[in-house]
C-alpha cells in the first residue's frame, strides 16, 4: 500500500492518496508522541508547561476532542465533546487506547472517499453553533494541519522535560523515508 502519491499516477488517484498518506502519517507521528510522552513521570505528564492546553495531558486530550469532533461533523456519527478544553480521559493508558480508535476511525473515513467528494461543499456548526461551509479538502487541511501544530507543542513539551533526544522525529519526511516513498539514490 502506498503511504503518499506515487509519480505517474491520474490527478484523482493523487488526490485520494495524498489524503490517505496524511492519514497514515498522522497515524504514525500520534504513536510515536504517545511512546515518547509515556516516558514522562505522572507530574511532568500533568505539569503545566506553557503551552495551550497547558500541560501534555491537556493538550493530547484536546486533540482527541478535536478530532472526534470533526469526525462527528463530516460523518454525523461518534462522540461529540461539549468542549475544546474537555478531558475525555484520565489516564494516558486510557488516552492512547482512545487515540489508536480515533485514528483508525480517521484512516477509515479517509479510505472511502473519491476526488469529487474531497471537491464538494460541507456545511458544519464549530462549537459555537456558527454554521460554515467549505470544500471537504479544505476541512481535512485544516484537520490534519491542527494535529501537527498540537503535536508540535507536545513535542516541545517533551524536549523540554526530559531532553531533546526523548522526543523522537514527527517530521514528514521522516515518516517518507521510514515507509518508501522517498529513496535514496
Amino acid at each position: 500500500m502506498s503511504t503518499f502519491p506515487a509519480p505517474g499516477l491520474g490527478l484523482e488517484t493523487l488526490v485520494t492518496e495524498r489524503y490517505r498518506g496524511f492519514a497514515a502519517y498522522n497515524e504514525w507521528a500520534n504513536a510515536r508522541l504517545y511512546a515518547a510522552a509515556g516516558r514522562l513521570s505522572e507530574a511532568q505528564y500533568r505539569a503545566d508547561g506553557g503551552a495551550f492546553f497547558g500541560s501534555v495531558h491537556g493538550t493530547l486530550n484536546h486533540l482527541l476532542v478535536a478530532d472526534r469532533l470533526w469526525l462527528r461533523r463530516l460523518t454525523g456519527n461518534g462522540p461529540e465533546p461539549a468542549a475544546l478544553d474537555a478531558i475525555l480521559f484520565e489516564t494516558l493508558d486510557e488516552l492512547a487506547q482512545a487515540r489508536i480508535a480515533e485514528d483508525a476511525r480517521l484512516t477509515a473515513y479517509i479510505a472511502g472517499l473519491d476526488a469529487a467528494t474531497l471537491a464538494a461543499d460541507h456545511s458544519y456548526a464549530n462549537v459555537a453553533g456558527t454554521r460554515f461551509t467549505q470544500t471537504l479538502a479544505t476541512i481535512l487541511d485544516h484537520v490534519f494541519n491542527h494535529q501537527t501544530h498540537h503535536r508540535g507543542q507536545v513535542h516541545c513539551l517533551v524536549s523540554g522535560l526530559l531532553g531533546k533526544d526523548a522526543a523522537p522525529s514527527l517530521d514528514l519526511i521522516a515518516f517518507q523515508r521510514e515507509s518508501g516513498v522517498s529513496r535514496q539514490g
